[in-house]
């Protein structure tokens, strides 16, 4: 028996709030934490009826309320440093995070620096929040990036290429409040990108490196590899996300798999906040920065590949996904299970509208070599991986991501004896 079946950690809100209309709690759970606070969200939520009814109800509490409503897409370092001074200037005791994963960062790092002070660089890495920042309630309105549960938050530094990750078990919000019904008016497109990326995040989870335990682990590693815990949220995410999130895709108003794929993105970040991620955001992170395009769309291009690159040593893996997804594959051997995952994950992406090639998003083929080098360096993530990565084989990875190739990953392993 592995070390991963035996020992776990669980990394997750005081208090997680799930359910259709549980946004009527939003007042009480502010007057728990304090009187005065910080609304962080962004301007298409600005004026959206949702965000009035949650401020109205705030105001009747007796809550004071300021609204930051500048969060840009990708959330480049100033807007934080901005959220952060309205929010010091306005006195606020406490936090809330109304929108998509930008928002929900922006707040958990605006809270960070009124409460430490400095610069977001002094915190670049894992384990560098000194102690608790204020209190922060995470309000998703879109089911993707889980970081209403998570230790980490991502910023885009622009003294930097890519994206930096702060990693604390302090980030961690203080309630997690999610309610579908603020999912409904998520447009389509946004509702694929999302659901794909909390699909990578469940994927990657489950099929990431085992590490070697001990009682220093979880106050030395941030994420801690797969282990008994993660694998059970990541299995049920997977099987909430590929069964429902075509259906939110194609009708926005089905409240079940609306639900279902909320319920998914946050089983599948309860998974990676211990797990982890591992390749197809490694690799994200350049494309992203090079192409200027949103985190979801590179991840979720990218999975399938990564998928085909790993699976000679993620076979249990993705047979147990199988047994989930297609019982009626029991009884066929790991490989053809493993094969019918691969395509069954990209064809969920070509259902909802993601592209199949990096090439599709505007990366060059020039900038293949850049992007496979840069993804390398990536240590954090790439340590995650199940199976070894060298210069040449990434270099491989990303020209079968460039160009589309699925098979050639697969048929460079060799076959299986």
């Amino acid at each position: 028996m592995q070390s991963s079946d035996i020992y776990s950690v669980q990394r997750s809100p005081r208090s997680v709030l799930f359910g259709p209309g549980q946004r009527a709690a939003l007042p009480t759970i502010a007057r728990s934490l304090g009187r005065r606070v910080l609304i962080v969200t962004d301007e298409r939520l600005r004026t959206s009826p949702e965000l009035a009814e949650l401020l109205a109800g705030l105001e009747q509490s007796g809550v004071a309320v300021h609204v930051f409503s500048d969060v840009e897409p990708e959330l480049p370092k100033r807007c934080i440093q901005d959220a952060a001074a309205a929010g010091s200037a306005f006195g606020a005791d406490h936090v809330i995070a109304i929108g998509g994963g930008s928002c929900l960062d922006a707040a958990k790092l605006a809270a960070l620096l009124m409460k430490h002070g400095g610069d977001l660089s002094d915190y670049y890495g894992e384990f560098k929040v000194p102690g608790p920042t204020l209190p922060v309630v995470a309000v998703p309105t879109t089911a993707g990036t889980g970081s209403e549960v998570t230790p980490v938050a991502v910023v885009a530094d622009e003294e930097r290429l890519m994206k930096v990750g702060i990693s604390s078990p302090f980030l961690i919000p203080e309630v997690a409040l999610c309610d579908p019904d603020l999912t409904m008016t998520c447009p389509p497109g946004l509702t694929a990108l999302s659901g794909a990326d909390a699909l990578a995040h469940a994927i990657e989870a489950f099929t990431s490196a085992p590490r070697e335990w001990s009682s220093h682990t979880a106050y030395e590693h941030v994420f801690v590899g797969k282990n008994f815990l993660s694998d059970r949220h990541a299995l049920a995410a997977i099987e909430l996300i590929c069964n429902n999130l075509a259906r939110a895709y194609r009708a926005g108003d089905d409240v079940e798999a609306r639900t279902a794929v909320m319920q998914g993105a946050m089983s599948a970040a309860m998974a990676f906040g211990t797990a982890g991620t591992s390749l197809a955001h490694a690799i994200q992170y350049p494309v992203g920065a090079l192409t200027h395009t949103a985190h979801g769309i590179g991840v979720a291009i990218l999975l399938p590949f990564a998928m085909a690159y790993n699976r000679n040593h993620i076979l249990p893996q993705l047979s147990a996904m199988a047994d989930v997804l297609a019982p009626h594959l029991r009884g066929h051997t790991d490989v053809a299970k493993a094969d019918a995952m691969i395509d069954l994950v990209a064809n969920l992406f070509t259902e909802i509208g993601i592209p199949g090639s990096l090439a599709d998003i505007g990366v060059a083929e020039s900038d293949v070599p850049q992007i496979a080098e840069l993804a390398l360096g990536t240590t954090r993530l790439v340590k995650n991986n199940p199976r070894e990565l060298t210069s040449e084989t990434m270099l491989d990875l990303v020209r079968a991501a460039y160009t589309g190739d699925r098979a050639s990953l697969i048929n460079a392993q060799g076959a299986i004896v």
